[in-house]
């Protein structure tokens, strides 16, 4: 599906939220779109981990919350995970790394930005929760555009 989320804020700018996070682009798609799946992590990616190469991704978005605490979670290990179960993308308050390779990996990937290191701290982490950053609540089962421009989130498809 191509979508520019300039052009969805413009025709139904009431019924979406759009991040206020610059958020860059670090996949090998620049946009992407699908269900929200939700994981609050505390520094450790374990559950994350766990859900892109357990779990089908059937073309959702996992939305990572780590309070942009300065930890890469995603890396091409776990991009990997996610093309080969089909999730459409990533969206991460927080940063990456491997780069140079998730560029050429066919799922979206957005963060803060990007960091050589991970934690190997063994936190505990949630997942299905709704999470809050930069002005957006996102809740599992909503609908998610991302694009170069931005970030917005939909209750439903029918929203769109």
């Amino acid at each position: 599906m191509s979508f520019s989320t300039a052009d969805l804020c413009d025709a139904h700018k009431e019924r979406l939220q759009v991040l206020e996070l610059p958020l860059q682009s670090y996949g090998g798609l620049t946009q992407c779109s699908g269900e929200i799946v939700t994981v609050k992590l505390d520094q450790n990616n374990k559950a994350l981990v766990e859900l892109l190469r357990d779990h089908a991704g059937d073309g959702r978005v996992v939305v990572v919350d780590v309070e942009a605490n300065y930890n890469a979670v995603v890396g091409d290990n776990l991009m990997k995970f996610a093309h080969e179960n089909g999730w459409s993308g990533i969206i991460i308050h927080g940063y990456v790394r491997d780069i140079a390779i998730t560029r050429t990996i066919p799922v979206g990937l957005f963060a803060l930005g990007t960091c050589p290191k991970k934690s190997f701290a063994d936190n505990p982490s949630q997942l299905g929760n709704p999470l809050s950053f930069g002005g957006v609540t996102f809740m599992q089962g909503a609908y998610l555009y991302a694009d170069e421009d931005g970030v917005i989130v939909a209750e439903s498809l029918e929203d769109l």
